[in-house]
């Protein structure tokens, strides 16, 4: 069934900025404040799963992971089920692929730059990992293992070179480049579609948001400073050294 962009333009609107709340929601500061202390006070003073984890331990630092990836995955896939079937007027191009980018990509925004913190918030990497694994999902039933093998690829590269930043933005990478890859074979007869355009660049969009937001932790690294992300020590029970 088709639809002219005209007549649905102000639902990508209403999409688009409930979903950006919905961001600004932050579990690591409400965790955190549950636990009756501030993780923006904390170590990195970053409110995400990476300092959750040093400062509380692996198994808060994975709540806090999983339910970031919620977090970023829920609007798009409500997005995705309400547009299933679409298609814009006059071409292929499914409604669904670009609602779902349009309110992941809105989530990682309010998630990095929230209002309701005075837009100091997260790095985005759990919300933009669980963007993409329910957006991979949305494809085909049987693209979970494709998810999954990334987040395990990612999980165990950080585990062995202890580069927390570095494996996570090559994990979000990576998904950006699948779902591209996707997309292209989707749509390489309607490259030059406005609406195709505008889903690669969302894609490109998350994953300047996600580098940018660690630009001080790839100079640190190139400066041979970046702070280590020991699993082992963490799966221990101890506090890494800040």
């Amino acid at each position: 069934m088709e639809l002219a962009f005209s007549d649905i333009w102000y639902w990508f609107i209403v999409m688009a900025v409930v979903s950006y709340f919905v961001g600004c929601f932050n579990f690591a500061l409400l965790i955190s404040k549950i636990k009756h202390k501030d993780v923006r006070k904390m170590g990195s003073g970053n409110p995400g799963t990476m300092n959750m984890s040093r400062q509380f331990g692996l198994k808060i630092g994975g709540l806090t992971l999983f339910l970031d990836m919620v977090k970023g995955g829920l609007p798009l896939l409500i997005a995705y089920f309400i547009f299933r079937g679409y298609v814009f007027a006059g071409t292929d191009v499914l409604v669904s692929d670009l609602a779902r980018y349009v309110c992941g990509v809105s989530v990682i925004v309010g998630h990095i730059y929230p209002v309701t913190m005075k837009f100091k918030g997260g790095k985005g990497i759990a919300s933009t990992l669980g963007m993409f694994t329910f957006a991979l999902c949305c494809e085909y039933w049987w693209m979970i293992f494709v998810a999954l093998g990334i987040l395990v690829l990612t999980l165990f590269y950080i585990w062995a070179s202890e580069w927390g930043s570095m494996g996570s933005l090559l994990g979000v990478s990576f998904f950006a480049v699948t779902q591209g890859i996707i997309f292209y074979i989707r749509y390489q007869g309607e490259m030059l579609s406005g609406f195709v355009v505008a889903i690669f660049l969302l894609l490109l969009l998350d994953c300047f948001l996600t580098w940018f937001a660690h630009r001080r932790n790839i100079m640190a690294l190139l400066a041979g400073e970046e702070h280590h992300t020991s699993v082992k020590k963490l799966s221990h029970g101890k506090k890494e050294a800040q």
